[in-house]
């Protein structure tokens, strides 16, 4: 049966918003009732949410609101986890299944504070906020009782997949987590080099946004590979190829994207401390 006690969210900032912003999106979203926000300063974009849907807010979680949490979703930065980690499981009833959305943020270093209550983590991307996000997750053993809860919740922003070996959580957050910020550079990027061409502003702005939105839905909507569609457009000796030549000149681009990720996933790992090796 599933649980339909309070969900607390535990940290207001960017993610944090992006996912209560996707949770409570829709009809068929979370009931705003259910759903606290945990956070001494909420960010603006938290702000805007609370007033909207009239949500409930505190600064911590006390003993007398965990009583009613079924559900806690860390969305905090991963520096103060050890601060306030320890705080939440001395509140937490002993079923409250705890899902971190902390990069780097391991399912050994999360039961050295939660014990043997239900442990899930998740990396879902800022996308979410829009129903257009991806989230990987992976669960302890007493939290495979409780999957379904937290797919349930993390679903509405997207789709979920499971994973089984948590050594890949580091790869996931550098290719999915991460992935958003690297397609704005190019769209910032693409943009600045119609710019430097002579494109006024605005017009090299929209042009490589709508670009950018319009490639990937045809990427959705044909459901063929990349490398298909590459080819598609690109005619030998034409404008596309004379540019993709370029961009795979020396390694180019696969190159650079393969070394961004391979940095972003020491990152993920060092974040996460030794226990997350």
């Amino acid at each position: 049966m599933p649980d339909e006690r309070r969900i607390a969210l535990v940290g207001a900032g960017q993610m944090g918003s992006a996912l209560a912003a996707g949770w409570l999106r829709g009809k068929r979203g979370l009931d705003p009732a259910r759903l606290l926000i945990v956070a001494p300063e909420p960010g603006d974009r938290a702000k805007e949410l609370v007033a909207k849907y009239a949500l409930k807010t505190a600064p911590a979680l006390g003993p007398r609101m965990a009583k009613d949490v079924g559900m806690v979703v860390l969305a905090v930065k991963p520096q103060v986890f050890d601060t306030v980690a320890p705080a939440l499981a001395a509140n937490l009833a002993d079923d409250c299944a705890v899902v971190s959305i902390i990069a780097g943020n391991g399912l050994r270093q999360m039961q050295e504070v939660f014990g043997d209550r239900p442990l899930i983590r998740a990396m879902p991307n800022t996308p979410t906020a829009i129903g257009k996000g991806i989230t990987v997750a992976i669960a302890n053993e007493a939290g495979e009782a409780r999957k379904a809860d937290a797919e349930k919740l993390l679903k509405v922003g997207g789709p979920v997949e499971w994973i089984e070996d948590e050594r890949l959580m580091g790869a996931v957050t550098a290719v999915s987590g991460s992935g958003p910020a690297y397609v704005f550079l190019l769209a910032e990027a693409l943009a600045g080099a119609g710019f430097g061409e002579g494109l006024p502003r605005e017009l090299a702005d929209k042009l490589a946004r709508e670009t950018i939105i319009g490639a990937a839905a045809l990427l959705a909507h044909t459901g063929d590979d990349p490398q298909t569609l590459r080819r598609a457009v690109t005619s030998p000796g034409g404008t596309t190829q004379a540019a993709i030549d370029v961009m795979m000149a020396g390694g180019g681009l696969p190159d650079l994207m393969r070394r961004a990720v391979n940095a972003a996933e020491r990152q993920s790992r060092k974040l996460g401390g030794s226990n997350n090796r």
